[in-house]
């Protein structure tokens, strides 16, 4: 596991209330979607074929809604859903990451379960009026409808649970909780968060949209692939983390921290997911170019991209950062390879020491610029 998600990991747990229980918490979900559903499905007396139609109909229009909610709110920020992109995007995707799916314990529920307050919220604010509404053109239709909805945020609810669940559990041997634990994996995938896999009961609308995303679990690494060079440099600078993090993913001025960054071409401002970028870089002594695709950009968390480069280099970057007393712990892991074997060779030999003295100095030059660039703005530590 990373470091990086390791600490995150402790540190919501240290957030966590210590009289929150777990148990509690699941129970009161289970136990009021229960009743409601029972409540709106007592009205239903004598159902017309026609009206059985009802059922499959509602349970379509919430996965579409779960979908839609999950690919445009959990993953870009809006300003009237703010709390939840940062429980979604920020908490749940920093503690779970591929090849670390599972929770520890009960008291990790915390990041998995919506708060218990939400299904009160989803069956009275939503549910009832649509069930009211309803009930002046049909009172069958509207309890089938009414528990219907209420029946698909239980069924999200356990669905999700499953796909966080340890191994070794029975329920993970399940053909549909088996593959829907895989997509979800996948989903969890840093370059795939913001466009793939986003339902998590029946992938049905993330087919008919294009964003259902397969790839065969690998049992083993593939023998051929060559281990990464992986270095990582810490700095602490003066600025909020958002302040910093969108100061460093501006790429057009890498150039002026980064010694081994000659020239950008490339859009203004931090870059999002899915921006693309070119850049000639002179690193271990040797020139290059570098073709960039960001992943990954959670404001004021993280930002990563990849980069692939002639004589057979790819590349990761990583910037992280975190609140440390008044300013910001700005983290800068970087992961490179070779493909052929002369060059391979020569990191070793030459090229990895250079690289690393480069990027600890990007550090010092880092912190002197993004400070002269956030003090006209008023951003201290």
């Amino acid at each position: 596991m990373r470091q990086t998600t390791e600490s995150f990991r402790a540190r919501y747990r240290a957030g966590i209330h210590p009289f929150y229980n777990p148990w509690l918490h699941g129970a009161f979900v289970l136990l009021f979607g229960l009743l409601a559903i029972a409540g709106f499905w007592s009205t239903v007396h004598q159902v017309k074929p026609s009206e059985w139609a009802a059922v499959p109909l509602a349970l379509l229009f919430f996965n579409f809604g779960v979908y839609s909610v999950h690919r445009h709110l959990g993953h870009h920020k809006k300003s009237f859903a703010r709390l939840f992109y940062a429980r979604h995007a920020g908490d749940h995707h920093s503690f779970f990451a591929p090849g670390h799916m599972t929770y520890d314990s009960a008291r990790d529920w915390r990041v998995i379960l919506f708060p218990a307050w939400l299904i009160v919220l989803h069956t009275l604010v939503i549910t009832l009026p649509l069930w009211w509404l309803l009930q002046q053109f049909d009172t069958n239709v509207a309890g089938l409808v009414g528990g219907c909805l209420v029946l698909g945020y239980l069924a999200y609810e356990v669905f999700h649970a499953c796909e966080h669940l340890p191994p070794e559990n029975p329920l993970t041997r399940l053909p549909w909780i088996r593959q829907m634990r895989r997509l979800h994996e996948l989903h969890h995938r840093r370059e795939l968060m913001q466009a793939r896999n986003f339902n998590i009961v029946f992938p049905l609308m993330d087919y008919l949209f294009g964003t259902l995303y397969w790839e065969p679990e690998q049992i083993s690494p593939t023998p051929t692939r060559t281990a990464m060079t992986r270095m990582q440099h810490q700095i602490d600078i003066a600025g909020n983390p958002i302040d910093v993090l969108a100061y460093a993913s501006t790429v057009t001025l890498w150039p002026q921290w980064h010694p081994s960054s000659l020239k950008i071409d490339g859009a203004r401002g931090s870059l999002h997911a899915g921006a693309r970028f070119e850049e000639d870089i002179r690193a271990g002594g040797r020139d290059g170019h570098l073709t960039w695709v960001v992943d990954e950009y959670l404001p004021g968390r993280r930002w990563s991209a990849r980069a692939i480069g002639d004589k057979g280099l790819s590349l990761v970057v990583t910037y992280e950062c975190e609140t440390e007393g008044n300013g910001t712990r700005f983290v800068r892991t970087l992961e490179y390879e070779f493909s052929g074997l002369a060059m391979r060779i020569a990191n070793q030999l030459l090229l990895k020491r250079r690289i690393d003295h480069e990027s600890a100095a990007s550090m010092l030059a880092l912190r002197d610029m993004a400070q002269k660039h956030l003090a006209p703005a008023g951003v201290t530590a």
